[in-house]
């Protein structure tokens, strides 16, 4: 098994934010992309903490195959920041990141349940931490795979962006993909390596999460 012994940390599905209470934002992701990627690695040996948000699909798994994997359920952008603190300077030879982490919060967050018979609630929201730019510094060697999603992009386009958010956060792969090709039954990754080319295309997610294990098969030593 080529990846045995290896310790990978992977993050998937959404995570969400308060607006009150009783009520949150979040976003599509269902996280079936990070736990094929989970079940894929593991098959090759590796060992994976999984982090997942909330509501999220978890890695299936069965036989000795499950004393490889440790799932670790958070929330919000601060959860995931605080896990990479806490986990990241343990020793990780990879972090797979394809979680869906929210680039934006509410400013504030009310205590209380909003009543239905406010008749406005403006909420104004502002940036939220980037957690993957942490990755660099809590562990410099750990081998950084970055997702990067757009709409409605042109291949060069979609290179480009993916290219400029593997340079801002250190990355030492991007995979990047388009929501109208997803949403069209046709998940197309595209990855692109630090010289700023697409290396490989991978078409669905199981073959995703295939070809990025071979990649890693090949680059983690």
């Amino acid at each position: 098994m080529p990846l045995r012994s290896k310790r990978v940390l992977v993050t998937s599905g959404p995570t969400r934010t308060p607006l009150d209470a009783v009520r949150y934002i979040t976003n599509k992701a269902t996280g079936r992309l990070g736990s094929l990627i989970a079940e894929e690695v593991i098959r090759r040996g590796a060992h994976v903490t999984f982090v997942y948000g909330r509501g999220s699909q978890t890695p299936v798994l069965r036989g000795p195959r499950v004393n490889q994997l440790q799932l670790v359920p958070i929330e919000t952008v601060d959860d995931l920041i605080a896990v990479f603190k806490q986990e990241l300077p343990h020793r990780y030879d990879a972090l797979l990141h394809p979680m869906a982490v929210l680039d934006f919060q509410p400013e504030v967050v009310r205590p209380f349940k909003t009543g239905s018979n406010v008749e406005e609630w403006v909420v104004r929201l502002v940036p939220t931490p980037k957690a993957i730019r942490l990755v660099k510094e809590l562990a410099p060697d750990t081998f950084l795979v970055g997702f990067k999603l757009e709409i409605g992009k042109n291949l060069d386009e979609l290179r480009q962006i993916g290219f400029d958010f593997l340079q801002r956060a250190r990355c030492d792969l991007v995979i990047a993909n388009d929501l109208r090709e997803i949403e069209g039954g046709q998940h197309t990754g595209y990855f692109i390596i630090p010289n700023g080319t697409v290396a490989q295309v991978a078409v669905g997610k199981e073959a995703i999460a295939r070809t990025l294990a071979e990649y890693l098969e090949k680059h983690l030593d």
